[in-house]
Parts: structure tokens; sequence; C-alpha cells
């Protein structure tokens, strides 16, 4: 059995899925996976919590899985966070470089600042605040200014905030499944840290995550995040129109789209037929594929259609040469990749998570891409925080506030 520092727990609650992940840090730096708990949820709408109990029984259900198949007992958590509440903005600050030799002070201090000239409303609360890039003087392009000589210092970071309550809520529910929370971090840039190359990072990249509630975006270039945004429209909906579409139960609309389901009408034969429950207790019927990647394809249009348009609306439309990699459990739907690349004329891959050792069979998924994502974000940007062990009970915005890794990210 594993000793308790050495464990990192990933907890990914989504709108359909609750997923539960433990990795061993090992000495060597990498994260071995020794544990998946996966269960239904119950209690969350477009990646918000909207219902306390239903998400604490999907929580313990997928930890006390992920606890039998590691052999590990779990007591803290890195928690994904996602939903249309988040936003994300920009800003930039200047500081004097006091000693003439920028020194780990001096960057702190102009992130510190940069953050402070943000305008957060008061129901918003800072998740992430990343460095874009500094400028030292007149020169620009710089990513680590440590030790470089010069007078005035400038950064520009990357903010991300979440609703007040959306994070309460979430907080409440893993604490009432008696878990404490170490960090929480944007799902987008944990399922970036599993799927994209360091090549795509800095040519240009499109992220686009697939979840059950939300369609999550991140567009990286230069090696440094330059935008993230949140679109409400998700694998449900491809469930709902199916089972409008079909007349046919929910239930079966999305054992349908999982094992039928193609998001281009073109790419299926005509005399491909599946079977359709009816509603009701009627007999089921038998219908053509075709007529379901016709429910399908105006859905999976407007999702990258969406995505297109959020890409122009910040600017990046020319920045993204490295194309776009998709993920996520509505990634694995036949035709995606295809659509992607037709609505945003780019090139585009499913991302597989990568980068952990173990039994990552059992994860070799893009459902489990945030899940690997938040191991890697936590062995990567928060290594100082001990890994594993309960912390102390404590008010709800302390324990988010004084969060160690919370602004980690800095570095």
């Amino acid at each position: 059995m594993a000793r308790k520092d050495q464990i990192i727990v990933g907890l990914d609650i989504g709108t359909t899925k609750t997923r539960a992940i433990v990795a061993e840090a090992r000495e060597d730096g990498k994260a071995h996976v020794i544990g998946v708990g996966t269960s239904p949820s119950r209690g969350l709408r477009k990646g918000v919590v909207v219902n306390i109990e239903s998400t604490v029984e999907s929580i313990r259900r997928a930890v006390d899985e992920a606890e039998m198949k590691s052999g590990t007992q779990i007591n803290s958590v890195y928690v994904g966070i996602a939903g249309s509440h988040i936003k994300g903005l920009n800003s930039e600050a200047a500081v004097v470089v006091k000693s003439g030799e920028v020194v780990r002070s001096d960057i702190t201090r102009s992130i510190k600042a940069a953050r402070a000239a943000a305008i957060v409303t008061p129901d918003h609360r800072v998740l992430h605040v990343l460095p874009r890039g500094f400028i030292l003087d007149q020169q620009d392009g710089i990513r680590d200014p440590l030790a470089m000589s010069g007078a005035h210092l400038k950064v520009n970071v990357h903010i991300i905030t979440g609703a007040v309550t959306a994070i309460q809520n979430l907080v409440k529910s893993v604490e009432r499944a008696e878990l404490d929370v170490i960090g929480i971090i944007l799902q987008p840039l944990a399922s970036s840290e599993a799927v994209l190359t360091d090549d795509e990072r800095e040519l240009g990249v499109a992220m686009v995550d697939l979840g059950g509630g939300t369609t999550d975006l991140a567009i990286f270039a230069e090696g440094s995040v330059m935008h993230t945004a949140v679109i409400p429209v998700g694998g449900t909906h491809f469930t709902n129109d199916i089972a409008i579409g079909l007349k046919t139960p929910m239930p079966d609309a999305e054992r349908i789209k999982t094992q039928f389901g193609c998001a281009m009408a073109s790419l299926v034969k005509d005399d491909e037929l599946i079977d359709v429950p009816s509603m009701g207790g009627r007999p089921s019927r038998s219908l053509s594929r075709r007529v379901l990647a016709d429910v399908i394809e105006p859905r999976a249009e407007e999702v990258f259609d969406l995505v297109a348009r959020e890409i122009k609306r910040a600017g990046y439309e020319g920045i993204v040469a490295g194309g776009v990699v998709i993920t996520g459990g509505t990634s694995l739907m036949e035709g995606m990749p295809d659509m992607a690349e037709r609505v945003l004329d780019l090139p585009a891959r499913r991302g597989y998570p990568s980068g952990v050792g173990g039994i990552r069979e059992q994860v070799d998924n893009p459902m489990y891409a945030t899940g690997v994502g938040l191991i890697l974000h936590a062995l990567h940007h928060q290594d100082d925080l001990a890994l594993n062990g309960r912390r102390g009970r404590r008010g709800l915005w302390r324990t988010v506030d004084n969060m160690k890794g919370w602004f980690r990210e800095f570095f």
C-alpha cells in the first residue's frame, strides 16, 4: 500500500459522471495511476451543483470505488471546476526592480499588482492568475525574467474567476463527503495538462473539452494560456435531441448516442439500421442510422460554430496554427473531429490523456482527460503541498483562501 504522503487524488465532478483517480507520486517526478472510481452524477446542471445531497452521494460512490481499487484511504482531493459562471479576463501591471536584477519577489509583486488591477465583481472569486508573458524595460517575449537585469518589470496575466456561490456549493459537497479540498482547478486547464503537447502549446492550439453539460475552451500560444471560455452546450444536449427526435426515453437516447451516434450524416451508410425503443411500452422500431445522424449533426455543427465565434470574438483566429484538440466523453462520437475540421477550418484530433504510468490503460480515454489532468496539474504546479493527509476542518472561505496552491500558478 502506498504511503499517504505519496498519493494525489483528482476528483472530476461532471454533469453526467463523477470520476476519482488515485495516483502515486514517484521519486522520479512521475505519477502512477493505482485506482479509478466512477459514479453517475445526479446533482449537477451544466457543470454547477444544483443538489448538494445528490452530488455528495455521487462523490462518495466514486471515491469508495477508487479506494477499493487502489487499496488507499482517500482523505483529500484536487477538484475540477467548470460551468457557465466561469469567466476569464486579461490584466497587466508594472513594478520597479529595486536591485536592478529581477528576484522572485519582483515577479510576485508584478503578478499581485496585475491581479489587483483587474476588475473582479463581488460575486466572483479569483481561481487562477496565469502569466502570459513579461516585459523587462523594453524587451518583450520573456517567459521567466528571474535573474535578468532591468529597471521596470511588466507582466501580462490571464485571470480566471468563478461565481462565489458555485465555488461554495462545490467545496461544501466535497467536504460533506468527508474529504478536504487541497486545490480547485479549472477543468480545461487540467485537461490541457493531459492532452496537449509542448509543440502545440508553443505553436498555438485550441483545446475543446466536450463535457456532459458544457464545452470548455482553452487557447494556448507561446507556451501560455491566452484565453479560456465555457460554452453552455454539451453531451446532454445531444441526448435530449435524440430523445425528442427519435421519440425514445432518455436512458435509451444516451445509449443510442454512445453506441451509434455520428456527428456527420455523410459518414453513415444508408443501409445501416438501429433498434430504437419507443415511449410508453410500445414496440421498438427499426430506423436508419442516417436518421440518427441527421438529428445529431446540427447540434455538433452548433457546438463548433460557438467555439469558432468565441475564438473570433477573443481575437485569436490567427494564432491557433497547431489546430484544435477535442477531448472529453462527447469527443468519442464518430465524426466529431471531422465536424471540428469542417466548421473551424483547422486540423483536428482527439486528445487522449498521457503523462501518467501505472494502470494507464484504465484512463486511456478522452473522458478521463480532466481527471488525469488534475493529477498532472497537482504534480507540476503544487508540489510544495502535502500530497495527501487530512487538513484541519476550517470555515469554508478560510479553506479556500488559505490553499497554498491557490495562486501557485504564478510559477
